[in-house]
């Protein structure tokens, strides 16, 4: 299980994040991913995705189902792209995508994001870190269909 302590986002309270991946076959696996709010004192993000490996290509695809505190269940779509940077891997340029849809499929949100990633193995004695710096870009354009209707005349 990795875990990780983060902070900023919708809240500016510390968050203990953990990942648990499930292995289906040698280039997929489920990932559950759970977030606990300090603040609050109660879970603030679940989540299970069906992920797939494409090695020759550096990337990966995802599906499935989240829940969080705000949005209630939403289905997600989720992709990355990975560009190593060195050549032993440690340090990597990442984009990521991501679109989720509510469970009527009428409202949907995107968010994208760059990265770099460095990897530091046995940081400390069977401890590894990895430390990320990037940028993240939110769609705050999230307009239901009902809303799109009375917008756009020729909907």
């Amino acid at each position: 299980m990795e875990t990780s302590i983060r902070y900023g986002g919708d809240t500016k309270a510390l968050r203990i994040h953990a990942k648990e991946k499930f292995p289906i076959d040698s280039k997929t696996h489920m990932l559950v991913r759970g977030e606990l709010d300090t603040r609050i004192g109660a879970p603030s993000y679940v989540s299970a995705v069906i992920r797939h490996f494409y090695p020759d290509l550096s990337a990966s695809l995802g599906v499935g189902l989240q829940y969080d505190k705000h949005e209630k269940l939403r289905y997600t779509v989720r992709g990355k792209k990975t560009f190593p940077v060195t050549n032993d891997g440690l340090l990597t340029f990442n984009v990521k995508g991501q679109c989720d849809v509510d469970k009527e499929f009428r409202e949907r949100k995107s968010k994208g994001a760059a990265e770099f990633s460095w990897s530091i193995f046995n940081f400390q004695r069977d401890q590894d870190v990895r430390i990320k710096v990037g940028y993240e870009v939110f769609d705050k354009s999230s307009i239901s269909a009902n809303q799109r209707k009375q917008l756009d005349p020729e909907c």
